[in-house]
């Protein structure tokens, strides 16, 4: 009997073996499949243009809006006045009835993921963005989620609020929030979450939490923490950035974006292939803002996009003033980037249509009466209408969950750990807007003529000029003097004018070209002279 055993407890151990080794070589080819898939997309997609010309603005501008950054203010009060209804391709934010062949469409605003550039005229299309803090985006993410969905709660059940939702959408031909991506899986989640919670309290009382956390308060509204952990989460919100700028959210027009998505969860150092293509396309892009400096970036947009806008419309005056402060301190009329975020979306559960400050933000001075000055008193006049609707219409949506009071000083009662996590969960986003930051700071230099390269043509022009006048100097010396001349008639043009940065180093290459041709017309003349002498 002995020998039997022996051979059933080999048999044992062997099994044992077996299921150790196997799921280690398993995952091992999981590993390479998902590093194939990953490699084999991002070398697919590497455009081989430099972005050489990426300070000039293209036929179509694409404005590539990240959830919850302020994109929805930059298109009610910079571009509605800058595009006709008309210029605006039909259905921007509606993938299903999208229709970018429109025969007039020059201006793409949506919450698509770049992947949309495969059906637009990518040699004709420049794209635009704004990035966020990923720890601010993912709160105010949440609590947008919330406002959204708690307007549902005037029904008295689940069943009544989607049979009337369905109905208004039927009838209506507005695009609606429950349309758009992200919203439209997010608020349906969080609104059958929301009336099943108010189920469980057996009652529509307003809040038996006494908690003093508003992002934890269970009885009324899914926690922050519970929110985040969620696979709606990290399918939809968790790098949202990165995947939306290199076209692999769940709405994506690439088939593969699943499997790349999937496979960069599961092996996070993967993720280092899909941010250098992130990193690449922001390289590339006509403008990158930053929604924490939300005054400097509306000002550079103004400068880098808006006056090209005009200029290519023929509205551009050429006398455009200096933004200053009409009568008031500027910083009175721009929103606080807490305040500005909530200016997204400013419509009612069935569509933006009804909402009175958007349809009051028509442009008073007449497009083709527009400077880039004008343009920013308009931007200001325009955000502060939209400032005061989203702050009535947050206080109404949030009636029946009252508890849910979303503010600053209640973001600092969330427990560190749950921030950390934040931090952990979206750690793709972190790095990427912190290269937003450096191309920004990069934008800010050259709207100033402080770029590294401005500097050192003008510094190398500073050390070689010693004398006022060209005559009996030596050619490269005449040169670098016409260089200086020309960059200060440029500056003192443009001191006036406002001229945005990518005129500035048009003129300046001409002028360097002019000088060029005039040195070499010089020295060719002196040593003909001396051959003829």
């Amino acid at each position: 009997m002995a020998r039997p055993l022996g051979l059933g407890l080999a048999l044992a151990l062997l099994l044992a073996m077996s299921a150790t080794v196997l799921p280690l070589a398993s995952s091992a080819d999981d590993y390479a499949r998902c590093e194939g898939a990953v490699k084999g997309w991002a070398d697919s997609v590497g455009e081989g243009d430099n972005g050489g010309d990426k300070l000039n603005l293209k036929d179509l501008l694409f404005f590539l809006h990240i959830p919850r950054t302020g994109g929805r203010t930059y298109f009610h009060c910079f571009l509605k006045k800058l595009y006709t209804n008309a210029q605006e391709c039909p259905r921007s934010y509606d993938k299903l009835r999208f229709d970018p062949s429109h025969p007039d469409c020059t201006l793409v605003v949506s919450h698509d993921d770049y992947s949309l550039t495969s059906k637009l005229p990518r040699e004709r299309t420049s794209v635009v963005t704004i990035l966020r803090n990923p720890v601010d985006r993912v709160f105010s993410t949440y609590e947008f989620s919330v406002e959204v969905a708690a307007r549902f709660l005037v029904h008295p059940n689940l069943t009544s609020a989607k049979t009337m939702t369905s109905r208004v959408l039927t009838k209506s031909r507005a695009v609606s929030t429950l349309d758009i991506w992200p919203w439209k899986y997010l608020v349906p989640w969080m609104r059958e979450d929301l009336f099943a919670r108010r189920d469980a309290r057996g009652n529509d009382s307003v809040p038996s939490s006494k908690k003093i956390n508003a992002y934890d308060v269970e009885d009324m509204v899914m926690p922050l923490h519970q929110y985040i952990n969620d696979p709606v989460a990290h399918e939809i919100i968790h790098n949202g950035a990165t995947f939306q700028i290199t076209g692999l959210t769940n709405n994506s027009y690439f088939n593969g974006a699943h499997e790349v998505r999937h496979c960069v969860r599961k092996h996070p150092d993967l993720g280092r292939f899909v941010l250098q293509v992130a990193k690449n396309r922001l390289d590339r892009m006509l403008y990158v803002g930053l929604t924490e400096d939300h005054e400097e970036s509306a000002r550079l947009f103004a400068h880098m996009v808006g006056a090209q806008v005009l200029s290519q419309s023929g509205a551009l005056k050429l006398d455009v003033q200096e933004d200053q402060p009409s009568g008031t301190d500027s910083h009175s009329s721009m929103l606080d980037p807490e305040d500005e975020e909530t200016n997204e979306h400013m419509n009612s559960t069935h569509g933006w249509k009804n909402n009175e400050a958007l349809n009051t933000t028509e442009d008073d001075h007449g497009k083709g009466n527009m400077t880039v000055g004008k343009l920013m008193e308009t931007y200001e006049g325009c955000i502060a209408k939209l400032r005061m609707s989203q702050s009535s219409r947050r206080r109404i949506s949030l009636k029946k969950v009252e508890a849910a009071n979303f503010t600053k000083a209640a973001r600092r009662h969330v427990p560190e750990a749950i921030l950390n996590q934040i931090i952990s969960l979206n750690s793709l986003d972190m790095e990427l807007y912190e290269y937003a930051k450096k191309i920004f700071e990069q934008e800010h230099l050259m709207l100033k003529g402080q770029h590294p390269m401005v500097v050192q043509q003008k510094q190398l022009a500073d050390q070689m000029v010693r004398s006022s006048s060209y005559e009996g100097q030596h050619p490269m010396v005449v040169q670098h003097k016409q260089l200086t001349d020309q960059k200060d008639w440029i500056d003192a043009v443009c001191e006036s004018w406002s001229c945005s940065t990518w005129w500035k180093v048009a003129s300046f290459g001409l002028g360097i070209a002019v000088t060029t041709v005039f040195v070499v017309f010089v020295v060719t003349g002196r040593r003909t002279l001396k051959l003829k002498v």
